[in-house]
């Protein structure tokens, strides 16, 4: 699969380094076309030393080469990937400007094309970048809309470029991977993720420090490979992917009743939420005020939702996971056989490319018929070895009546 991925001038154009490898790691060529301004940013030298082909920073560039280079790369790729693209570049694309190399590919390929914006927030729901992304979907542009956080601008709101793993995921959808995903059509993949925070009083909680990432990845790749996705997930700072059904929830009490309420229709379950074991036996009505005094807190357990999911399995797939911080595999043995779950997913989270919070993990999947051990991957190849191995225990069990 041949990928032209094009690199627009602002900040977050170092995060596409890590979209060039994400589509290199899936199988992709790229070749990667710089405007002028995004060179200010990440240094060509850079993506030439990963994607191992000249990086294209001028249209006029002197070259050997007879073909006319913004012809020949458009007739040869499989699609366009613009990540990220600016204000600037939407607005060249939506009004037909080919005044460099990657706004005259643009207007030059017949392939999918697919942009990511990103900008400050203000840029993003301006009334002209609106517009001018309304007439790019009409056209058949493709988008992985930006996501809300921390700008560089030092504001907050939508206009953060979205996870490369994301935007990666999104193009594989788009033109199809070397092996092509439909075998979980006809399941219906019921997945949580985050964590939950358990009220001290009206400002206060305990939570832990999940980001959701393992989660969101599962049904990411849940939907890509046909599968119909409910996410139950409790507080987090990544958008839900598209087209999964998403319930929010802030509690391991409210995060019980949705499972519950959402366990009859499915057909394969994964808990990779973080829920609390513990929370306080009752939240204070008003906010707790420093006296001088040690402070108390009286706890009590929260349900078990992988134990009780486990109870009602009938024929449905249920995963728990295991994150521990020494004994992992005995741990997680030991979670197994408790939860009557058919398999754990467990991995050490004091490593830090393993645990919380970060874009990689290193698991090992237990199950009855012994422990698969996987090594340093990203959490979206982890989340397809993951649902390898639920498809495995399918093979043992029809899907349920549902």
């Amino acid at each position: 699969m041949n990928v032209a991925l094009g690199v627009t001038g602002c900040i977050a154009a170092y995060k596409a380094v890590e979209v060039l490898r994400g589509l290199q790691k899936r199988g992709a060529s790229v070749r990667v076309v710089m405007t002028r301004h995004a060179t200010e940013f990440v240094t060509p030298l850079t993506f030439q030393s990963i994607s191992g082909y000249p990086v294209i920073t001028d249209m006029f560039a002197p070259s050997d080469d007879p073909e006319i280079k913004h012809i020949q790369l458009a007739q040869s790729i499989d699609l366009l990937l613009v990540a990220p693209a600016t204000a600037n570049a939407l607005a060249k694309f939506a009004n037909g400007i080919a005044d460099d190399f990657l706004s005259t590919l643009y207007i030059s390929t017949t392939s999918p094309a697919l942009v990511a914006p990103a900008m400050n927030v203000e840029m993003w729901a301006h009334p002209a970048t609106r517009e001018n992304v309304r007439r790019l979907r009409e056209r058949g542009v493709e988008f992985v809309d930006p996501e809300e956080g921390y700008l560089a601008c030092r504001t907050v709101g939508a206009g953060r470029l979205a996870e490369p793993e994301r935007i990666v995921s999104r193009a594989f959808e788009l033109i199809g991977s070397s092996k092509p995903l439909t075998d979980l059509r006809g399941e219906r993949v019921l997945v949580t993720a985050g964590p939950t925070q358990e009220a001290i009083d009206p400002v206060r909680f305990l939570s832990n420090r999940s980001s959701g990432k393992m989660g969101y990845a599962i049904a990411e790749a849940a939907l890509a490979r046909g599968a119909a996705v409910t996410l139950i997930t409790g507080p987090v700072s990544i958008a839900p992917p598209d087209g999964a059904r998403t319930i929010l929830v802030r509690s391991a009490a409210e995060m019980f009743k949705a499972v519950s309420d959402n366990l009859e229709g499915s057909t394969m379950v994964l808990m990779t939420a973080a829920v609390a074991d513990y929370r306080p036996a009752s939240a204070l009505q008003e906010k707790i005020k420093k006296n001088g005094d040690a402070l108390v807190l009286e706890l009590e357990q929260t349900d078990d939702i992988l134990a009780a999911a486990a109870r009602k399995r009938g024929s449905r797939i249920v995963i728990g996971f295991a994150a521990e911080t020494e004994n992992v595999i005995e741990n997680a043995r030991k979670k197994l056989n408790e939860k009557r779950a058919d398999l754990i997913v467990a991995n050490d989270v004091s490593a830090a490319d393993a645990g919380f919070e970060v874009d990689t993990n290193r698991i090992s999947l237990v199950s009855s018929g012994g422990v698969v051990d996987l090594p340093l991957m990203s959490k979206r190849e982890a989340a397809e070895q993951i649902l390898d191995a639920a498809l495995r225990v399918r093979t043992s069990r029809p899907l349920p009546n549902l």
